[in-house]
């Protein structure tokens, strides 16, 4: 008869919550860094300029 394998399962659980939650966190980091401040950033600049351009022809 072969043993039956105890609490392999709950460290495996573990694991993988600690790893789900820890490549989420970067992924998150990653995509708020790397993409969504560049994007509000372009946004910004864009309104800016919109602005800039309606003075100017509105002092013209």
């Amino acid at each position: 008869m072969i043993a039956p394998i105890t609490g392999k399962l709950r460290k495996r659980f573990w694991l993988d919550v600690g790893c789900s939650i820890g490549l989420g966190v970067a992924a998150g980091y990653a995509y708020w860094y790397g993409v969504h401040l560049k994007a509000l950033e372009r946004q910004e600049n864009f309104y800016i300029k919109l602005e800039r351009d309606r003075v100017k022809a509105q002092s013209s």
